[in-house]
């Protein structure tokens, strides 16, 4: 990726810091995403530098941006962890420059199956299984990753998903309210990578063991009713709204753009699904907006997912 030049791109304030995004991770993880939806939203953008450069980059001759963003990888000529970590290390004590460091991850599972669908060589693996060198950049970057202000695992992500949590992070939010999702999952289908707040709905009677209520799900009005009739709900359920009523104003005095809040169960069709969607209509009564997302809504329900019988 060559310097992207926008010439609406906001020049910056007398006095005003240069904003600078260090972009690293895994080969096949997102980084190359991450840097387009940087230039997108307005961000100097050049990929591949020469990391030991960056002080001549930041010189800012023409002074025309105020935002830039550097990628680089173990691909990067004269990449060292230890000397990456030295250098922004410096340039963090300057007063004219307000520096980030983003790492994006991913499982080397997920890294295998990706590099095998694109067929395309991964970097350090040479002549050597894909596994050895996904493992060799993992070992390389190790340093970076346990350092940087920011990591993102893209694993379980989309292309979509990861491109909605960078705007997330480095957008204009400024004049935008916060924006909350409550969302629904099952545990035994993995936690949901990027909820701030979790909350555990499997102390309720589980509806998947009542046979008229197995195939409904959470959406459904016997199965809420079901759980209401647990003795625990109302009282948790009240605690937690009051909880999180308490919370949300104190993050978003504090700036922060996006609150995730996920209920889980073991499948993710029932008592999970009806909480989050009880939740986000006590939330909007408050005045927030929430948007609803149920992750294991339409998955299949079998006994061995769902556990012993109660």
């Amino acid at each position: 990726m060559t310097p992207s030049h926008d010439p609406e791109s906001p020049a910056p304030a007398p006095g005003e810091p240069l904003r600078v995004a260090l972009v690293t991770g895994l080969s096949g993880a997102g980084k190359t995403t991450a840097l387009q939806v940087l230039e997108d939203l307005g961000w100097e953008v050049i990929d591949n530098f020469p990391i030991r450069l960056l002080k001549r980059l930041i010189a800012r001759p023409d002074g025309q941006h105020n935002m830039l963003a550097v990628g680089f990888d173990s691909r990067t000529r004269g990449f060292v962890p230890r000397k990456v970590i030295e250098l922004v290390k410096e340039l963090s004590g300057r007063e004219d420059l307000s520096l980030s460091t983003l790492f994006i991850d991913c499982a080397s599972g997920e890294l295998e199956r990706r590099y095998n669908e694109t067929r395309r060589p991964h970097p350090m693996a040479h002549e050597r299984p894909l596994q050895e060198g996904i493992r060799a950049e993992r070992e390389l970057m190790g340093p970076l990753r346990r350092w940087a202000d920011m990591v993102i695992d893209t694993s379980e992500m989309s292309s979509n998903q990861l491109q909605q949590h960078v705007r997330e992070l480095y957008g204009d939010h400024a004049a935008r309210p916060m924006m909350v999702t409550v969302s629904s999952f099952g545990f035994a289908r993995g936690m949901p990578p990027l909820a701030d707040l979790v909350f555990d709905m499997r102390f309720l009677d589980n509806p998947h063991w009542i046979d008229e209520l197995r195939p409904l799900t959470g959406l459904d009005e016997p199965v809420g009713a079901h759980i209401r009739q647990d003795p625990g709900f109302e009282s948790a359920f009240g605690q937690i709204r009051g909880l999180l009523l308490d919370l949300l104003p104190r993050y978003q005095a504090q700036g922060k753009s996006y609150v995730h809040i996920a209920f889980g169960c073991t499948g993710g069709r029932h008592r999970s699904v009806y909480t989050a969607e009880r939740m986000a209509e006590g939330l909007r009564e408050a005045g927030f907006s929430p948007t609803v997302r149920h992750r294991n809504l339409g998955s299949r329900t079998t006994d061995a997912i769902e556990g012993k019988k109660r």
